[in-house]
């Protein structure tokens, strides 16, 4: 039975979202950040407490999750003064979706070598 070659294919648009994200979680606070995330929704000073960042750089990086669309902020309905952050579900959704397609072991299929050692396995078998 012959496999089926699955090519995953990308045009720039989605390789620009995509490193922009692995881009975003390369900074270890920002993952360290994104991770708290994942166990809840929670606020400013939580996080501040659990990662002990300074208030300024922690608003920073939760801009930065916001902006590749990670994280989504919203204001308490009681005193809008407090500001609670979540991981967005659906994003994590098709992250985990595309992640579990990309990295895919049965992906990798044996391809003949290019270059000198390409072409002595060639000739060995054009000369059995």
């Amino acid at each position: 039975m012959r496999q089926t070659l699955r090519v995953f294919v990308m045009n720039e648009q989605e390789i620009t979202t995509r490193t922009a994200v692995f881009k975003a979680l390369s900074d270890p606070n920002r993952l360290r950040i994104f991770a708290e995330l994942m166990a809840g929704d929670t606020c400013n000073c939580e996080l501040k407490e659990k990662l002990g960042l300074a208030p300024s750089l922690l608003s920073h990086h939760l801009k930065v999750l916001e902006g590749v669309g990670l994280v989504s902020s919203r204001r308490d309905v009681v005193d809008g003064r407090w500001i609670y952050y979540a991981a967005n579900r659906e994003a994590v959704a098709q992250w985990h979706n595309w992640l579990a397609a990309f990295f895919d072991p049965t992906r990798i299929q044996s391809r003949p070598l290019c270059g000198p050692e390409g072409e002595l396995i060639t000739t060995v078998e054009v000369q059995r």
